[in-house]
């Protein structure tokens, strides 16, 4: 199945913004994680990207898992790009 690589930006004052949200997301992300669709995701160590690798059978597919995050639904990530990836190894 394709990979497909995410990085995103975050909001500003994200630590504060995304309070409300985080367990959702921290508990999607670990489902997502448990079904296979997600291998990796996290942010940058100053708070403002997101990068992430999700497994998906078209980019459309990866496009939706992105939009249907908490993180997504309320302006926590702002924008964001996804690409497919060749994993060499």
């Amino acid at each position: 199945m394709p990979k497909y690589v995410l990085w995103g930006s975050y909001c500003d004052n994200v630590l504060e913004k995304r309070a409300p949200y985080r367990q959702a997301h921290l508990d999607r992300l670990a489902a997502l994680r448990d079904s296979g669709a997600l291998i990796t995701l996290g942010p940058t160590q100053d708070l403002t990207q997101v990068f992430g690798v999700y497994e998906a059978d078209t980019e459309a597919a990866a496009r939706q898992l992105v939009e249907a995050d908490p993180y997504w639904q309320n302006g926590i990530w702002t924008e964001y790009e996804v690409k497919e990836w060749i994993q060499a190894f």
